[in-house]
């Protein structure tokens, strides 16, 4: 690859929400990007080449890389966007969900930074392997347990990764907090303005932050940043306590 060639990128799950926030992210910078996702996209909806893949299955992931290597010859950066998960409530939650909440959430990353390791080790340049984490991993949550669990492990994951692939590769980590996505209702209730409102910055993050900072901890400007957790969650939520509190004084 010449200097001036444009990287070539991959996003995972990134047909909608934050995924496609990421890929616009790295079009905006000049990157050449793909997209996979479990099934394919709308007809209109991604404006880059897809490839259809479930990242749970190792094999899948297999043919995914050579796959895209074979047809665009290298791959430098790789974001591990694909996740999620449904409620259910942890005492009735069935074996099954568990294990498919686990899978999505920690083994698919794992298989995916493999197969992106392989291709960047080969790379004069080396290569960038980006982890989407939630602020779930650090702070309880209600009905999601095992999702819970798996984003704490993926930092884990990071650090370790980051530690055995190092120098070439860099493998570092993503945080989002509360997120405004097409599921916000859903997620959040009808008043959603009350709960921005917990968020010290006043609103959610959109795909666009998150976007800014991956393509940042991608680039030069970050060639020294390697197994570490960057939290993207503007300033965190209010403290359950203080939200209790009626005070007099609104700046305190």
């Amino acid at each position: 690859m010449t200097a001036t060639a444009p990287r070539v990128v991959l996003v995972t799950g990134g047909s909608r929400g934050l995924g496609k926030g990421l890929v616009d992210a790295f079009v905006a910078n000049g990157d050449r990007v793909i997209a996979c996702g479990r099934s394919d996209p709308e007809p209109g909806t991604v404006a880059v080449p897809f490839f259809q893949c479930d990242v749970r299955d190792p094999d899948q992931v297999a043919g995914l890389f050579d796959a895209v290597v074979q047809q665009f010859g290298r791959i430098d950066v790789a974001i591990n966007n694909a996740g999620g998960t449904p409620y259910a409530p942890a005492a009735t939650m069935s074996p099954r969900l568990a294990e498919r909440v686990i899978a999505l959430n920690l083994l698919a990353p794992f298989y995916v930074a493999q197969r992106a390791n392989a291709v960047m080790q080969e790379l004069p340049e080396g290569g960038v392997v980006i982890n989407i984490g939630s602020t779930v991993a650090i702070r309880p949550s209600t009905n999601v347990a095992p999702y819970v669990a798996a984003k704490a492990g993926l930092v884990g994951l990071t650090r370790s990764l980051a530690l055995e692939w190092a120098p070439k590769v860099r493998v570092n980590m993503v945080s989002p907090g509360l997120l405004r996505t097409e599921l916000i209702q859903d997620t959040y209730g009808s008043d959603v303005a009350a709960v921005e409102r917990t968020v010290p910055m006043g609103r959610f993050a959109t795909a666009a932050d998150v976007g800014a900072v991956c393509v940042m901890l991608a680039s030069p400007a970050a060639g020294y940043v390697t197994g570490s957790e960057l939290i993207v969650d503007g300033g965190g939520e209010h403290p359950a306590w203080l939200l209790a509190t009626v005070r007099k004084d609104p700046a305190v």
